[in-house]
């Protein structure tokens, strides 16, 4: 047989599209060539290839080798192409059976010796395999990540031959058996999260993060050093409700295609990014000539906190214009568009003047009112219009650090936050921050004391279209906390506060 067929997976974006392995031997000068829009490590592959055959013993055949990676018009990169390249050398050369290869899909970087490497992606792939109704064959090391995803028939193997003798029928490989829920993380336990009772004082900021942890809303806490805000920050995945089962399959997914591996124990449990303010646009939301994700897409399902809000380059902060909007982000280049899912929750934080000390009760601040209209200046308006809370966190008086009561745990706050976001998955199966303007009417209905303070609000205070709908959203939260069916003056009056409309 001069000609063998296996199947493999690329990646694109979110997607791992199936890739074609045909191997052709011909007469001729020896030669190897591999066509179908290889990069660098897919053609650097055959030196791969060509000695991990030779140190397994096998026969490296002294006839014109090509191998076409299908369809020709997608990129190949990465060097997960090395096992079904090796595979369909040996199989054209009858050197194993090819009966079975197209059973299996197959994925896997050979070291010179026939050791398989780790992969990125190995879960998108192992979605793609279940879809096309094949078994998985792929490395050892990323074999506890893919079996997370139901259904799939994953077989993990650690080099060429082990692959070899399972096609010949000498040793069959086992079948990888998924962990079960006793052997993963406990996503209800508080203890990985600090809690938020050792955040002295700061009632209103805590009240504010509930309802944000409840609706799923952004915030933006502004206040002098000091004051708690990267503490209370840190505190909100603890009271945010556990994962679903297809939140944390898409979450383990992204960091398998960012690190090249998800770490089990990290299972179900929500992420907390806390990017630098020297990160670059790149870095917050992907690219690079293979794209990558950034930040907003690891911090999915998760939180993206953002301190020092104004030290950020602008640039780098007006990219998050449009997935605060739509939850994705898409990185176009000359060659290729990839698609990258980026629902995450925003926090940041910011100080009130370049001093930081505007409104402190020691009266530190001497920052001229100039000075701090072009600090706040930083962050513009079309931003701060998309971020859902915007709240003054104060210094924290003194009496109140030296209390030693504590105030509500995590665990507390979450049992109520977890009460109101299933009242919203029952309603519209979906938070309310990410309610569409149909949905939005449907679900956010007022009493008429309601409709009164909205009116006023719009004759006395500068409301954009966008302003009003998050302030429909946020007081629907709100109302879901209190358990209440229909939208109140009270909610409706919070939400304007959280707002922060005095300052538009």
């Amino acid at each position: 047989m001069s000609l063998a067929i296996l199947y493999s997976r690329a990646l694109s974006g979110m997607e791992a599209p199936l890739v074609t392995v045909e191997t052709h031997l011909s007469n001729g000068l020896p030669s190897f060539t591999i066509v179908g829009l290889p990069e660098t490590e897919v053609k650097e592959s055959k030196d791969r290839v060509r000695a991990a055959l030779q140190n397994g013993r096998f026969k490296f055949p002294a006839q014109r080798v090509t191998v076409n990676l299908a369809p020709a018009d997608l990129p190949k990169e990465s060097g997960r192409f090395d096992l079904p390249i090796a595979l369909g050398i040996l199989a054209a050369t009858g050197q194993i059976p090819a009966d079975k290869l197209d059973q299996y899909e197959w994925v896997g970087e050979l070291s010179l010796s026939g050791a398989l490497r780790p992969i990125h992606g190995a879960l998108a792939m192992t979605y793609g395999a279940l879809r096309s109704g094949r078994s998985f064959v792929l490395p050892q090391y990323n074999a506890a990540e893919a079996s997370l995803v139901k259904e799939a028939v994953v077989y993990p193997a650690t080099s060429l031959l082990q692959i070899c003798a399972h096609l010949t029928g000498h040793e069959s490989l086992q079948q990888h058996v998924a962990p079960s829920e006793i052997d993963v993380i406990n996503a209800n336990d508080l203890d990985c999260h600090s809690d938020l009772a050792e955040v002295k004082g700061q009632a209103h900021a805590k009240r504010v993060l509930e309802i944000a942890a409840a609706g799923g809303h952004s915030v933006l806490m502004i206040g002098p050093p000091g004051t708690g805000k990267s503490m209370l920050a840190a505190r909100l995945p603890g009271i945010l409700p556990a994962m679903t089962e297809q939140e944390a399959l898409e979450f383990a997914a992204m960091q398998s295609l960012a690190s090249g591996h998800f770490d089990i124990t990290n299972w179900k449990r929500r992420p907390f990014r806390s990017p630098h303010h020297t990160a670059s646009a790149v870095a917050m939301v992907g690219g690079g000539s293979v794209p990558r994700p950034g930040e907003i897409s690891l911090a999915m399902h998760g939180v993206l906190f953002l301190d020092e809000l104004p030290e950020f380059d602008r640039r780098v902060l007006e990219v998050l214009r449009e997935p605060l909007e739509s939850g994705y982000i898409t990185i176009s280049r000359a060659a290729r568009q990839a698609n990258f899912p980026a629902r995450f929750q925003l926090i940041a934080a910011m100080n009130p003047c370049p001093c930081g000390y505007l409104g402190h009760y020691g009266g530190k601040c001497r920052c001229t009112p100039d000075q701090v209209a072009r600090y706040r200046g930083k962050i513009s308006g079309p931003l701060l219009d998309r971020i859902d809370m915007q709240i003054e966190v104060p210094a924290v008086p003194q009496q109140d650090l030296l209390h030693q009561g504590k105030s509500e745990s995590s665990r507390m706050v979450r049992a109520r936050v977890e009460t109101a976001r299933q009242y919203q998955l029952a309603r519209q199966n979906a938070t309310n921050a990410v309610l569409k303007v149909h949905e939005i009417d449907k679900h956010c209905k007022l009493d008429e004391q309601g409709k009164h303070l909205l009116e006023h609000a719009f004759s006395r205070l500068n409301i954009s279209a966008r302003a009003y709908h998050r302030i429909l959203k946020l007081a629907r939260t709100i109302a879901d906390l209190a358990a209440s069916e229909q939208i109140n003056s009270r909610h409706i009056a919070e939400a304007i506060q959280y707002r922060r409309l005095d300052r538009d």
